[in-house]
């Protein structure tokens, strides 16, 4: 396998979801499948409101049918399939919940840690079955060092850690246009090359479906957004990214390489903490894509400004693994 079966699989997600657009879009219009814009959000953004949501659907559509396509159908490839399409049904219910029975906070918070630790259980049962039934293949590997830390059975709660902390961190990065779609991608983009320098080909290939998809929900979502992915877009990306991660062995190095999912959600837990206890925010409004736009950034500055940010932290972060790994 070469670059060009990576190209391939990306152009090919890319037309289903930039193609899925224009019919889904007024079917949601219809639908009034609106996105309702919270009143403690930036002002500008309530001219927003009513602007569909769910467009993940798109994202989750042309990477199934692409990565069926293009990789060989095997445990991993199954695997990262059930925990995007998983992740993205929870989103699917925190959505529905929100634009049909107009509860803002959608899914309870029990309900959502309830359904994503099943699926963390499952992914570890299937882990551990093909493993022989065996604990002692659970690890982590410390990037840029051949230290390898045995888990055990302790692993399940890593996974768990793993799965929902990425997928919450990549969720409350979704808040303006564009801005998930390309960060996601970037990222992608960097863990398919690493795939492919790790010989984990079908890995790559999802990796280049999720790129292509993304791209291709970009053409809708860039400013001004016609439609939004929602928590069934980010959910999905997120599990998605958790999983590779998993699969290539980089659970710890998936801090360095989504960097920019690490510091928007730590800049939410900073402002709660830092109000909780000093009554004061430290941030103008968190996430941090928000305190950029109170400082008078446009939205297109902020977005671009985070694509960058990105670009450089995912991409030196292959750099590192190339030289160090």
């Amino acid at each position: 396998m070469d670059f060009r079966a990576l190209l391939l699989t990306a152009l090919a997600a890319f037309a289903i979801a930039a193609l899925l657009g224009p019919i889904c879009i007024p079917f949601l219009h219809r639908l009034k499948f609106g996105q309702s814009i919270r009143d403690e959000g930036p002002k500008h953004h309530q001219k927003k409101s009513g602007t569909p949501t769910m467009g993940g659907i798109l994202i989750v559509v042309a990477v199934i049918l692409t990565t069926l396509r293009f990789a060989a159908t095997n445990v991993d490839v199954l695997l990262i399939l059930f925990t995007t399409v998983a992740f993205g049904l929870i989103g699917f219910a925190d959505d529905f919940i929100k634009v049909v029975k107009k509860r803002n906070l959608g899914l309870r918070a029990g309900q959502k840690l309830f359904w994503q630790t099943a699926v963390t259980v499952v992914v570890f049962v299937v882990m551990w079955y093909v493993r022989g039934r065996s604990l002692d293949g659970f690890s982590v590997s410390v990037p840029f060092t051949t230290v390898v830390i045995p888990m055990g059975i302790f692993y399940l709660l890593f996974l768990f850690f793993v799965l929902v902390g990425t997928s919450n961190g990549v969720n409350l990065t979704d808040g303006l246009d564009g801005l998930l779609a390309g960060c996601a991608a970037i990222v992608f983009i960097a863990y398919a090359i690493y795939a492919m320098w790790h010989t984990e080909y079908n890995v790559a290939i999802f990796c280049a479906s999720m790129v292509g998809a993304l791209l291709g929900f970009l053409v809708h979502n860039r400013h001004p957004a016609r439609v939004f992915m929602g928590d069934t877009g980010s959910l999905a990306i997120g599990g998605a990214l958790a999983m590779v991660a998993v699969l290539t062995h980089t659970e710890l190095g998936l801090v360095l390489f989504g960097l920019i999912f690490v510091v928007e959600t730590l800049s939410v837990i900073l402002q709660v903490a830092s109000f909780k206890a000093f009554g004061r925010r430290i941030f103008r409004m968190s996430p941090l894509h928000h305190h950029f736009e109170l400082l008078g950034w446009s939205e297109w500055e902020v977005v671009l400004g985070f694509w960058l940010a990105t670009f450089l932290t995912a991409f030196g972060t292959l750099a590192l693994f190339s030289r160090l790994g």
